[in-house]
């Protein structure tokens, strides 16, 4: 039964991402390496971060909201965003398009993520006795990740590799990727000051991880039409 548990929060963790490669025109156009590529870039971003949060960040021994350690971390988050500009622009990619290279930088990217953050909490307590809803919840947050990054790595694309696009649409693009960029301290803010328990902290992610997804794919594809 421990077995089973695990194997099913496993492949709710992990399952999305192996579906979403095959079923995209991402398997047809092999652009695996391109993903690979990503999720190297990813952990040696992670290490940065690690090293630049044990640097600036105090430990806290309490669970209080603090705006200054919040807004420093979210500060410090946006080490992401400058790794995927790297692994968009600057990396080389196969002769693939722009839609499909950002596809596959965000899938290899959220695939590194979840496999750091989640793979080893799974091994160690979805095989225990008791039951718990927490590795579900986990899994489901991981789905959410993905999507917000595949959004984020969206409006990067528009930001760093599109030139031509409407003037009016950038504040928005920029506002999108601001509001992905900090959800951690969102959902800090969310469980710390609001109080809202896990399960609820993960519907709200689910539920703006889809919003944002809407609103990346209307942008991508405004951005397309040479009209505007």
């Amino acid at each position: 039964m421990t077995l089973f548990h695990f194997f099913n929060c496993a492949i709710l963790t992990f399952g999305p991402h192996a579906v979403y490669y095959s079923a995209t025109p991402l398997s047809e156009y092999d652009t695996l390496g391109t993903s690979v590529k990503a999720a190297v870039v990813y952990l040696a971003t992670a290490l940065v971060k690690l090293v630049c949060l044990a640097t600036f960040l105090q430990v806290s021994e309490t669970e209080v909201f603090d705006p200054y350690q919040e807004a420093l971390k979210a500060m410090i988050g946006f080490i992401d965003v400058a790794g995927l500009y790297f692994a968009l622009a600057q990396l080389t990619h196969r002769n693939i398009s722009q839609n499909h290279k950002f596809q596959a930088v965000g899938l290899g990217w959220a695939f590194a993520d979840s496999v750091l953050h989640r793979l080893a909490p799974l091994w160690v307590g979805a095989r225990g006795l008791e039951f718990t809803w927490d590795y579900v919840l986990q899994g489901l947050e991981a789905n959410a990740n993905l999507v917000f990054t595949i959004s984020l790595a969206a409006l990067g694309s528009l930001m760093w590799l599109r030139k031509n696009k409407p003037k009016t649409l950038i504040p928005i693009i920029y506002t999108c990727a601001v509001i992905i960029a900090t959800m951690p301290s969102i959902t800090s803010y969310l469980r710390r000051v609001m109080g809202w328990h896990f399960p609820k902290v993960v519907g709200f992610e689910l539920m703006t991880s889809l919003v944002m997804a809407f609103i990346s794919c209307q942008l991508f594809i405004l951005c397309q039409r040479p009209s505007l």
